[in-house]
């Protein structure tokens, strides 16, 4: 049974970490529930380890890795650690020592091997391990929110015996990020600590936070079971975001709620164990004390219909398909974080292209595949051909490539922590990278259109591989010829499109706005940004709905800006868009 979410009315262990999927809305909710509790009397000290943290808009003041007291809400203490400044400063330390002693291509190498987000993370986890045991700093406070947990990739590295060793310094077996506990050695016990802490059920409570939608829903089911595994059994689910009442004259409103019931009707069996609470659709921008204090009260509704609405340009997609179209790019790729929907937005522009006249290939790492069965059918799309990754089939071969070269290498433990090792995100991301090689290499005489590319860091990684690999005698891994041949392709914006898609919400636009500047260091500039699922551009008249759409305008002019007025805005549907006519409705 769902109970709505009230920190007035329960009983918290000291330490809370709130985890979820990007945009889900974790720093709202953990805000919101860090001035509830110290309104309530109690002491509290919030601090946020997320890289695309926006702490500081949410409290409208500067904040430091020194904990600060907010003027407005007695007892509530709040630190904006900063993962980024720490991973750089970390990185330094490692490489330092080597820097005049190795070639610049090593170590150009292993500034790219802690480049990536297992770094940040390692980063983060050491800074807030050192505020976690600090017993001086935390007898003052009755609860230390945390916004945003480590993920259980990154406990079961630092659980490994290897981690600690001096196998990393030696060590040029393929790992895909290679090193990042390299110089952490001394903070073994400080993590155990840590670790210990994490697991008490008396200490800690995990906060899982999710939207009613399935892919958010999927993605806590995951973060459940991994962080589960490894000792965190203390959980809670908080499903944010949760309609209660629509227009039944509205479309939209009526849509949006169906949309929501038949995604909780479908929630995963592993999160129905868990005590879940919901968090009511707030029709306001979560920033600012009072709009925080008003999060949980169940009858805080604005007057949404008096805010005024700014005329924004809300020009469609099919101008982005006609500047391909004349533009000539044979290979284009959509990028952004899980759940904007770049599967959809990459099927529409093959579709669309096809309208035009041109052959296209299109390839997905969905893994509904749903896309074959409905484009299958030559007389209605003869020049349109799909095919599916499949991520896991990807990245068990690669896994297995690398620990075959390995095996005699290595002893037990050095590939027990090599396993780990390329269970992480950018093992996928080079896996999946091998496979789009290959298409794009067998392709002729046809556009492609790939769905999920790989960040900034994995391409410089595979570039740096190939460098490492000329450089000396060994390599942490073959980089393929048709790797090798798409990475100057895709800096070429004559024949290759990136497109960003994104929600016009904070969080997805503050990563989007990382993966930009992430692609940039690896020389990639993006050419278009996609607006997915706006509600502005439904002009729906729900209340709760309008308000939301208001506040779509703030991160719109943001997106505006980084793209240089090059974006195009799909309204929000209720359903998956599937079908081949269908995604053409959308091309219009």
């Amino acid at each position: 049974m769902t109970h709505l979410y009230n920190p007035q009315t329960m009983e918290f262990t000291p330490f809370l970490f709130f985890t979820g999927k990007g945009g889900v809305g974790k720093t709202s909710t953990a805000c919101a529930t860090a001035i509830t509790l110290a309104d309530k009397g109690k002491r509290v000290l919030l601090v946020s380890t997320d890289p695309a943290s926006n702490l500081q808009d949410v409290f409208g003041m500067e904040l430091t890795n020194q904990p600060v007291e907010i003027p407005s809400v007695n007892n509530l203490f709040v630190a904006n650690l900063d993962p980024e400044t720490a991973a750089t400063q970390y990185k330094e330390r490692v490489v330092g020592p080597y820097r005049e002693k190795l070639p610049e291509a090593v170590i150009n190498q292993m500034e790219e091997q802690l480049s990536g987000a297992c770094t940040v993370e390692i980063a983060a986890f050491d800074e807030f391990s050192s505020l976690l045991t600090n017993k001086e700093l935390t007898k003052q406070y009755d609860h230390i929110i945390f916004d945003t947990a480590p993920t259980g990739h990154t406990l079961r590295l630092l659980q490994l015996p290897t981690a600690w060793s001096g196998f990393l310094e030696e060590s040029t077996h393929g790992a895909s990020c290679l090193g990042p506990l390299a110089g952490l050695s001394e903070k073994k016990k400080l993590y155990e600590e840590t670790v210990a802490k994490l697991s008490s059920g008396e200490q800690t409570t995990l906060v899982l936070v999710t939207r009613p939608d399935i892919s958010p829903l999927q993605e806590a089911t995951r973060a459940s079971k991994e962080l589960g595994e490894i000792g965190i059994q203390n959980q809670v689910l908080l499903i944010n975001g949760m309609m209660q009442n629509h227009v039944k004259e509205d479309e939209v409103s009526q849509a949006f709620y169906e949309r929501q019931t038949k995604a909780l009707e479908r929630i995963p069996a592993e999160l129905k164990q868990v005590t879940t609470y919901a968090v009511p659709l707030a029709s306001f921008n979560i920033t600012g004390i009072e709009n925080l204090r008003k999060l949980f009260m169940n009858s805080a509704i604005l007057d949404v219909m008096t805010l005024e609405s700014e005329d924004m340009k809300t020009a469609p997609l099919k101008d982005l398909i006609e500047n391909i179209h004349k533009t000539g790019q044979r290979v284009i790729f959509t990028m952004g974080k899980g759940g904007v929907g770049k599967t959809t937005v990459a099927s529409t522009i093959a579709v669309g292209l096809v309208e035009k006249g041109h052959k296209v290939h299109l390839t997905t790492t969905d893994p509904a595949a749903h896309l074959g069965h409905v484009m299958h059918h030559e007389s209605v799309h003869g020049n349109l051909s799909v095919s599916r990754i499949d991520p896991k089939v990807e990245v068990e071969k690669y896994r297995e490539g690398i620990l075959n070269q390995s095996r005699e290498l290595l002893d037990e433990e050095g590939l027990a922590y090599l396993e780990e090792d390329l269970r992480s995100p950018c093992t996928e991301e080079i896996a999946i990278f091998r496979a789009f090689a290959n298409i794009v290499e067998k392709a002729s005489n046809e556009i492609v259109v790939i769905d999920t590319a790989p960040t900034g860091h994995t391409l410089l990684l595979l570039d740096a591989a190939h460098s490492y690999h000329k450089e000396i005698e060994r390599s942490i891994g073959e980089v393929p010829a048709s790797v090798q041949q798409l990475l100057p392709r895709l800096r070429n914006t004559k024949e290759t499109g990136v497109v960003i898609v994104t929600l016009a919400e904070a969080t997805p636009v503050l990563e989007a706005s990382r993966l930009q500047e992430d692609l940039k260091r690896a020389n990639i500039t993006p050419t278009w940004w996609v607006i997915n699922q706006s509600l502005y551009a439904t002009h729906t008249k729900d209340p709760i709905l309008h308000g939301r759409a208001m506040s779509e305008i703030e991160w719109m002019c943001e997106i505006e800006k980084r793209s240089n007025g090059q974006y195009v805005v799909i309204p929000w549907k209720a359903q998956d868009i599937v079908g081949y006519k269908n995604l053409k409705h959308l091309t219009v």
